[in-house]
């Protein structure tokens, strides 16, 4: 009996790959090439002058630390940010002609301050316009570190000196009497019985207060992974530094009572802002390691930034 031949195997259809989103691509090389220089023409002079206002204010020398560790927060994101998709954004342009209006600002308007955090926006507007949204979100917190390395304006800077002179002495004024050494306050200057202490500009905190804070950032960063918890440290290095201040006056006041008044206001007054900043440190630690022990971290969000 013959057999009908059996029916030939229906052809496999070639299906295509599956699709997988690709980068999107952004300007080629030569054109942020291009762009750099043209930012680099624009700011030299300004970055030249931040960095020589690093150099010879101390209040602000925190900065030489700041920029590199900007640097450092890309360079340790380098593989997600290798990849994040490109997607240029035109609603970015808008923070670039708002850059440029505060670079036009402070160079013309003589106010140093709106020229140099010009840069900071442009610089987010570019890789808002550029790399899109994503890429934004991915290097915002370097792009906000960047600000603790900007001096704040003068204006502010002598509207927070004066009350911290006065909160100082006041401090001082109140601790002193505790150790048996009498003394008389007028404003910021405390009249003791063997010397007149000034409480000067200088002996604001305000160095110390600046200094403490843009650390204390740091610590968060590389030692907490807690968002509140980072937030907290940083803010709690203002009453630190604060009180601070007040201990080194406090230090001073004993050593021109009880021990010798020329060398309380010469060698010991200027080794006691490293001392005491030595102990500001000493105290964040201690108030992390309270915050460790009392709520125990959660387990960090992939999506969190790092």
């Amino acid at each position: 009996m013959a057999t009908s031949p059996s029916p030939a195997p229906a052809l496999l259809r070639s299906q295509p790959p599956p699709s997988h989103p690709t980068k999107s691509l952004g300007p080629s090389w030569p054109a942020y090439l291009l762009l750099s220089l043209i930012i680099a023409a624009l700011y030299y002079k300004i970055a030249a002058d931040l960095v020589i206002n690093w150099y010879t204010d101390a209040d602000f020398s925190h900065g030489f630390l700041v920029a590199p560790f900007a640097a450092f927060l890309l360079w340790q994101k380098r593989e997600i940010l290798r990849n994040t998709p490109i997607r240029q954004s035109w609603p970015g342009i808008w923070l670039v002609v708002s850059a440029v209006v505060f670079l036009l600002l402070g160079v013309y308007g003589a106010e140093i301050f709106l020229s140099r955090i010009s840069l900071v926006m442009l610089l987010a507007g570019v890789v808002w316009t550029l790399l899109g949204g994503v890429m934004l979100r991915e290097v915002r917190f370097a792009l906000l570190v960047l600000l603790l390395a900007i001096p704040i304006p003068a204006v502010i800077f002598n509207q927070l000196t004066f009350p911290l002179q006065l909160l100082a002495s006041r401090l001082a004024a109140a601790v002193l009497p505790i150790f048996g050494v009498p003394v008389l306050r007028d404003g910021n200057v405390i009249q003791l019985p063997a010397l007149q202490l000034e409480v000067a500009e200088a002996c604001s905190g305000i160095r110390s207060l600046m200094s403490l804070f843009a650390v204390a950032v740091l610590y968060g960063y590389f030692l907490e992974h807690s968002t509140w918890r980072r937030a907290l440290l940083a803010l709690a290095s203002i009453p630190i530094a604060v009180v601070a201040n007040a201990a080194r006056i406090v230090g001073t006041g004993l050593c021109v009572q009880y021990w010798n008044p020329d060398k309380a206001v010469g060698f010991f007054h200027e080794f006691s802002g490293w001392l005491m900043f030595m102990v500001s440190l000493v105290c964040l630690y201690l108030l992390h390691s309270l915050m460790r022990f009392t709520t125990p971290a959660a387990r960090p969000a992939a999506s969190e930034d790092q």
